[in-house]
């Protein structure tokens, strides 16, 4: 027996410095969520810990996997049987820089998948690899939720079609995105265009769950497999949820087999790969 179908949840909210508010808020929204039956939360890049532009503040607030936030993630996810992904500032071996990690911490709060995230945001005159140490290039982890099967990535990563391709490759059928998505001209008109358009090309559902205000410009969404935005959020807090329907995933792929048909392959370059493709 497949799949059934099941309902996934973002909780957008603005993370501070305050660490036990950012709690809070995270705590609240699981409760919703699993008031409404949500197997699957999602929240934010950086949801641990944010204030603003990026500094030695991040570093000196950068956790252990096993630290406080993970644990309260798990005991969260233990007590209301639901498994939340969340946005968090790793510790690493560099008194300098953090990792921009995305943990997924299952109902028995066990971490089910890692992502680090390996596009910086270097862009619009912002320049994150200078906190930041860049993810590493490996296999995704794909993670199962009743039968459905999860991939993650970062907000920026967004912007190259081959991360989320790469996540369906490896059997996604419902990709993740927590971000902390820059306001800007045309920036919303980018996020929601992006959102969509790997929904559609991958034929799979997206769930991008954005900060809010004032560092971030929400729009949290999720979308079906055609492209069809089921929930969605403006700028402020908000929660939304939406089925998953995995046999829309398979009706879908029925009417428009573009994964099928596609002719060239996604490849990761190694380390020490100096072809002209990888320059």
């Amino acid at each position: 027996m497949g799949p059934t179908a099941l309902t996934v949840a973002a909780g957008q909210f603005a993370p501070g410095a305050d660490k036990v508010e950012n709690l809070r808020l995270i705590t609240m929204y699981v409760q919703e969520a699993a008031d409404r039956g949500a197997r699957l939360i999602v929240f934010p890049e950086y949801a641990s810990y944010f204030s603003g532009r990026l500094g030695e503040d991040y570093v000196n607030n950068a956790e252990p996997l096993d630290g406080p936030f993970v644990q309260a993630l798990a005991g969260l996810a233990e007590r209301y049987n639901l498994t939340i992904v969340a946005g968090m500032l790793e510790q690493v071996d560099n008194e300098r820089r953090f990792s921009n990690t995305i943990v997924a911490v299952s109902p028995q709060g066990q971490i089910v998948a890692e992502y680090r995230k390996v596009h910086l945001f270097d862009a619009f005159g912002h320049r994150e690899s200078q906190w930041v140490v860049p993810g590493p290039l490996v296999d995704p982890q794909i993670f199962d939720i009743d039968g459905l099967r999860v991939g993650i990535q970062t907000c920026y990563d967004l912007r190259f079609p081959e991360v989320t391709r790469r996540l369906i490759d490896f059997g996604a059928e419902l990709v993740v995105i927590p971000a902390q998505w820059v306001g800007g001209p045309l920036k919303e008109h980018h996020w929601s265009t992006l959102v969509q358009a790997r929904a559609i090309e991958n034929t799979a559902y997206v769930l991008a769950a954005g900060q809010s205000i004032p560092h971030g410009i929400g729009r949290s969404l999720i979308v079906d497999p055609m492209g069809v935005v089921l929930s969605a959020a403006g700028a402020e807090d908000a929660f939304i949820s939406a089925r998953v329907q995995p046999e829309r995933i398979a009706q879908v792929r029925e009417v428009n087999p573009a994964l099928a048909a596609r002719r060239l392959e996604i490849t990761v370059p190694q380390p020490g790969d100096c072809s002209p493709i990888a320059q």
